[in-house]
C-alpha cells in the first residue's frame, strides 16, 4: 500500500472514506471543524447516535456517492482517560481491515484527529501509519488464489501545509511495519521452504538492497572457531548449522563499538531426540524468530541509515531426530572452552546463542549485547502471550530496551537473573548441563547465556517464546507469526544504548 499526502486542508482531501479515531461519548461531527468542513453531511446521519465510542467499536456512515469524501469510517478509542499508543494503534489497524473488507481503494488518516490525542503529532503520525500496514498484514505468498484486496493507497491529510518532520515520521511508521511484516513472512515461511541455507540466502538479498554486509560461516568455519554446541544442535539435520554475521557501519561509525544483536535461528525445532509433541509442532517452523527479528531490524537501520554501527549475529540450525543428533547425556565443546553436558536436546537454543554470544566477544568490542529468541515454555507460562521476558543487569539497558518496545507496542516484564539458580546447571560430569528443573526454567536458560558474557560486558536476553505467535486474530495481526521483537530492536538502534 503506498502512502501519501494531502495537505491545504479538509476541502481538498479526496478518498473513498477517510477514518476518524474517536473518544467514547465524543460527538465527532460537532467537536472537530475540519472534520465538519470535509464531511458537513456527518451531523444530520441519522446512524450517528448508534455510535458512542467505546474501545473496539467501529462504525461506517455514508454520503453521497459522488462527494470527495462518501463514507466516515469512525473508530471507538474508549474513555479517553484509559488511552494508551496500543489503543490507538489497534482502532487503527481494525479500521484499516474494515476498508479492505468494503473493497476501499482509498482511505485518509486526518492528521488533526491524531492531534488532538496526547502523544505527540510527530510520533502519533508514525504509530498511525505503521498500525494502518500492520492490520493489512496476511501471509499470502503461498496461496494461488486470493479474493480480499488491500487498499491501493492510504494518505495522511493536514489542515494546511505538512508541518517539518511529518513526512519523515509517516516514513519511519512505514518502514518498521515493512521491517515487521517481512520478520513475519520469515517465520510463516514452511521449513521446507526456509531452511538455514534458504535464510542465507534471503539475508544476502536483504544486505544488498540495503547496502549492509552479510557474511556466512559455514560447518568447516563454526569447527575452526570451535563452536562445538551450534554444531551439536545441527548435526541431525540435512540442513547445515550456519552462523550469519550482518554488519550495518556507515560513514564516519564504522570503528566505534557496535550494538550487537544476536538471534536465535532455529528453522525447524523438532526437540531432536527429546521429541516434542505433534500438537502445535507446526508453529516450530517459527522458532527462527529471533533471528528474522534481528535480520529485518538490521535491514530497517540500513535502509534508515541509522547512525550507528550495529552487528547482527544469526545463530541458525535445524533440531531433527536423526541417527547423527546429539543425544541426552552426550558432551560438547563451547566456543568459550567450557564443556556442555546435553541433559534435554530440545534446549537447543541456548546452545546456539552460547556460541554466538562467544563469536560476538571474540572478534568486537560491543557497546552492548542483545540477544532475542524464542527460548522457554516457561517463560510463555509465566507472561503468557502479550509479554516477553526481559533478562539485564543493567538497570540503564533494561529501561531502554524496555521504553523501546513499549513505543513500538512490544512490551516485556523484566525477570530476575537469580544467580542461585546456576547450580542447577552445574555438578554433572561436565561444566555445564544445557538444562535444569522445569520450575524456574526462564531463569536457568538465562543464567546459561549469561555465563558465556565476559564480565563487564553490556548483555540483556529477550525471551519471546509466548509472544511470537497468535492462536487468534488480533487487530494488527492475524493468526500465525507476530514478529514481535522486531519493532523494539529497531528502535533500540534509532535510540542508542548508554
Amino acid at each position: 500500500m503506498e502512502i501519501r499526502f494531502q495537505a491545504h486542508g479538509p476541502a481538498a482531501w479526496k478518498a473513498a472514506a477517510i477514518l476518524v479515531p474517536v473518544f467514547e461519548g465524543e460527538d465527532p461531527a460537532r467537536k472537530h471543524k475540519w472534520l465538519d468542513e470535509a464531511c458537513p453531511w456527518l451531523c444530520i446521519a441519522p446512524a450517528l447516535g448508534d455510535f458512542h465510542g467505546k474501545d473496539g467499536e467501529l462504525g461506517v456512515f455514508y454520503g453521497h456517492p459522488d462527494l470527495a469524501l462518501p463514507r466516515v469510517m469512525l473508530v471507538g478509542l474508549g474513555k479517553e482517560e484509559e488511552l494508551d499508543l496500543d489503543r490507538i494503534r489497534n482502532a487503527i489497524g481494525s479500521g484499516m481491515r474494515k476498508a479492505r473488507d468494503l473493497a476501499l481503494e482509498s482511505v485518509i488518516l486526518p492528521e488533526p484527529a491524531l492531534a488532538a490525542i496526547a502523544g505527540g503529532r510527530q510520533r502519533l503520525v508514525e504509530e498511525g501509519v505503521y498500525a494502518a500496514l500492520l492490520g493489512l498484514y496476511r501471509f499470502t505468498k503461498l496461496k494461488k488464489d486470493d479474493d480480499l484486496k488491500d487498499p491501493a493507497w492510504l494518505a495522511v491529510g493536514f489542515e494546511g501545509e505538512i508541518p517539518d518532520g511529518m513526512t519523515e515520521a509517516a516514513r519511519r511508521g512505514e518502514l518498521a511495519a515493512e521491517a515487521v511484516c517481512r520478520c513475519r513472512d520469515l517465520c510463516n515461511m514452511p521449513a521446507n521452504l526456509l531452511n538455514t541455507e534458504a535464510l542465507a540466502d534471503k539475508a544476502d538479498e536483504m544486505a544488498k538492497e540495503a547496502g549492509f554486509t552479510c557474511k556466512r560461516l559455514d560447518p568447516d568455519a563454526l569447527l575452526e572457531e570451535g563452536l562445538g554446541c551450534i554444531l551439536a544442535v545441527g548435526q541431525g539435520s540435512a540442513q547445515k548449522a550456519r552462523l550469519l554475521v550482518l554488519e550495518h557501519a556507515p560513514a564516519g561509525h564504522n570503528e566505534e563499538k557496535p550494538l550487537i544483536l544476536i538471534g536465535k535461528g532455529i528453522t525447524f525445532d523438532s526437540g531432536g531426540i527429546c521429541l516434542k509433541p505433534a500438537a502445535n509442532m507446526f508453529q516450530m517452523k517459527g522458532d527462527m524468530g529471533g533471528a528474522a527479528a534481528v535480520l529485518c531490524a538490521v535491514w530497517a537501520a540500513a535502509r534508515e541509515n541509522i547512525p550507528r554501527r550495529v552487528i547482527g549475529i544469526l545463530a541458525c540450525a535445524e533440531n531433527m531426530p536423526d541417527a547423527r543428533a546429539m543425544r541426552p547425556g552426550d558432551v560438547v565443546i563451547a566456543g568459550n572452552g567450557q564443556s556442555v553436558e546435553i541433559i534435554n536436546t530440545d534446549a537447543e537454543g541456548r546452545l546456539c546463542l552460547c556460541d554466538a554470544i562467544t563469536y560476538a566477544q571474540k572478534y568486537w568490542n560491543p557497546q552492548a549485547i542483545v540477544d532475542i529468541a524464542t527460548l522457554t515454555g516457561a517463560c510463555a507460562v509465566a507472561l503468557g502471550t502479550s509479554l516477553g521476558g526481559l533478562f539485564c543487569d543493567d538497570d540503564s539497558l533494561a529501561a531502554k530496551i524496555s521504553a523501546s518496545g513499549k513505543l513500538g507496542g512490544e512490551n516485556f516484564w523484566r525477570l530476575p537473573l537469580y544467580s542461585p539458580y546456576l547450580k542447577e546447571l552445574t555438578g554433572g560430569i561436565a561444566d555445564l548441563r544445557n538444562s535444569g528443573p522445569r520450575e524456574g526454567g526462564a531463569i536457568t536458560a538465562a543464567l546459561f547465556l549469561r555465563n558465556f558474557v565476559r564480565k563487564g560486558e553490556l548483555w540483556a536476553h529477550l525471551d519471546i517464546a509466548g509472544v511470537d505467535w497468535n492462536a487468534k486474530a488480533r487487530p494488527l495481526c492475524p493468526e500465525g507469526a507476530t514478529g514481535f521483537g522486531c519493532r523494539a530492536l529497531i528502535e533500540l538502534c534509532r535510540g542508542g544504548v548508554a
